[in-house]
C-alpha cells in the first residue's frame, strides 16, 4: 500500500462516514498522508480529522475516532492510533509495510524518465532588463525550457514594469510525470511581482520550476522601488557570482527568505560541514553504487530494505511530493533545499550497506538496498534540477 493508496483509503473512510450520516461535511478532493510527525507513531499519519472538525461541527478527537474505526478495518492496516489533538497514525502490517516501501521505490524509479543530472534542462534564456549581468548568469542557470517576453505597464503608476513568463512545465500532460509532480495547479497562472534584485530573481526562477511541478505557470513582473511586491527575500550583502552558478544559487536559495544569505567560500568546500556538498556527493554516490553494482552483475529491485536506518530514507522519499507542494504554496524554495539535505544525510548513513563486502555474493537484500539508493539519487537529481543546480555523476 503506497502513500497514494493509503490516501485513497482514508478518503474512502471519509466518504463512508458521510454516506452513513456520521459526518456532515463536504468530502475533500484529496487527503494528505505522510510520515508521522513529532509525537506520532506508526508508518503514516494524516491530519484529516482536524481539517474536517470545524465544518462537521464536531471535536477533532470525535472525528478521528469515527475515521479510526473505519480505516483499521482495511486489509493491510494493523492498527490506527489517535495522537495529539486528533492526528490519525496508521501502522501497516509488516507485509503491507514492506510492499508499501517497494511500491514507493518502484513509483520513484518508474517515473524518473531520462534525467540528465549534469544539465538539469534547457537553457532558461533571459531577455529584457536586468539589474546586473550576474543575475543573468545565476538566475538564468539551466532549467526548464521557457520564453521570456516583455509587456505592459501598470496603469496605476507612471513607471514601466517588465512582465516575464519565466517558464512552464509540460510534465502534467505526459503519461508518467516525474515523482512528486501533480496536476493540482493545472490551468492556474500565478503572478509574482518582484524587485530588481539578484536574490529575488533567483528565488522567482526556482519558484517557476517548483510551481510547474504542480501544473501551474508563474508570470513574473519586475517592479520599481515603492511599488507593491509579492516576493521580497532579504538581499545578499555581497555579489555571489564569484562562487560560480551552482554555489551562488544554493547560497541564495538555502536560507529562508527572511534570512540574509551568507556569501562565503564555505559553499565551495568539499566537507561534511557544507550542505550543498553533502547533497551533491550523496547523488554522486548513488551513481557510483549503480556503476559498481553493474560490474558485480546485479541491479536494483524494489523489495524489503532490512537496514534499520533506511527508514529515514523512505520517509524522506515519501515526504518529497508534499515538500514540493508546500515550497510552491509558501513561495519558499528553501523548503526544498533543506529537504534535499535531509534525504542526502539519510542516504549517506546507509550507502555503505548497499554493495556486498568481501566474498559476499549479491543477494535480494542488496538489490533492494540498491533500488532504494537509486530512488534517492533520482529525487536528489530532480530536486537539484528544480533549484537550477547541477547534480554531477562524479564528485
Amino acid at each position: 500500500m503506497t502513500p497514494v493508496e493509503l490516501s485513497r483509503t482514508v478518503l474512502h473512510a471519509v466518504r463512508s462516514a458521510v454516506a452513513d450520516g456520521e459526518l456532515d461535511v463536504v468530502v475533500p478532493p484529496r487527503v494528505v498522508v505522510g510520515p508521522p510527525g513529532p509525537g506520532g507513531c506508526g508508518d503514516y499519519a494524516t491530519n484529516v480529522a482536524l481539517q474536517l472538525a470545524r465544518p462537521a461541527g464536531r471535536a477533532p478527537l470525535d472525528v478521528a475516532e469515527i475515521l479510526r474505526l473505519r480505516i483499521r478495518e482495511t486489509a493491510g492496516v494493523a492498527d490506527v492510533e489517535i495522537t495529539g489533538p486528533g492526528f490519525l497514525n496508521i501502522r501497516l502490517e509488516r507485509a503491507a509495510a514492506t510492499a508499501a516501501t517497494a511500491a514507493l521505490i518502484r513509483e520513484v524509479l518508474g517515473r524518473r524518465g531520462g534525467d540528465t543530472p549534469d544539465a538539469p534542462g534547457d537553457d532558461l534564456s533571459a531577455s529584457g532588463d536586468q539589474s546586473a549581468s550576474g543575475i543573468h548568469d545565476i538566475a538564468g542557470a539551466p532549467g526548464i525550457s521557457s520564453t521570456r517576453s516583455t509587456s505592459g505597464t501598470h496603469s496605476t503608476t507612471s513607471t514601466t514594469s517588465t512582465t516575464s513568463t519565466f517558464g512552464t512545465c509540460s510534465t502534467s500532460s505526459t503519461p508518467h510525470p516525474p515523482y512528486g509532480h501533480t496536476t493540482a495547479l493545472n490551468g492556474h497562472v500565478i503572478p509574482l511581482r518582484i524587485p530588481y534584485d539578484m536574490r529575488a530573481e533567483v528565488v522567482a526562477d526556482a519558484l517557476v520550476r517548483i510551481i510547474a511541478t504542480q501544473g501551474g505557470r508563474v508570470e513574473v513582473a519586475h517592479v520599481r522601488p515603492g511599488e507593491r511586491v509579492d516576493l521580497r527575500p532579504v538581499p545578499a550583502a555581497e555579489d555571489p557570482a564569484p562562487l560560480g552558478p551552482d554555489a551562488a544559487r544554493w547560497a541564495l536559495l538555502y536560507p529562508a527568505g527572511r534570512d540574509r544569505p551568507r556569501i562565503t567560500a564555505d559553499h565551495l568546500l568539499q566537507r561534511e560541514s557544507n550542505p550543498l556538498f553533502r547533497v551533491r556527493y550523496a547523488h554522486a554516490r548513488t551513481r557510483a553504487l549503480g556503476r559498481n553494482a553493474a560490474r558485480l552483475g546485479f541491479d536494483g529491485v524494489p523489495g524489503e530494505v532490512d537496514v534499520p536506518d533506511a527508514g529515514a530514507v523512505v520517509r524522506a522519499l515519501a515526504e518529497y511530493p508534499d515538500v514540493l507542494a508546500q515550497a510552491g504554496a509558501q513561495r519558499a524554495p528553501d523548503r526544498l533545499a533543506r529537504h534535499l539535505v535531509v534525504l542526502a544525510d539519510a542516504l549517506l548513513a546507509v550507502q555503505h550497506t548497499v554493495l556486498p563486502l568481501g566474498d559476499e555474493k549479491p543477494s535480494v537484500a542488496h538489490r533492494a538496498r540498491l533500488a532504494l539508493a537509486e530512488a534517492a539519487g533520482t529525487v536528489l537529481a530532480g530536486g537539484l534540477s528544480l533549484l537550477g543546480i547541477s547534480a554531477p555523476e562524479h564528485l
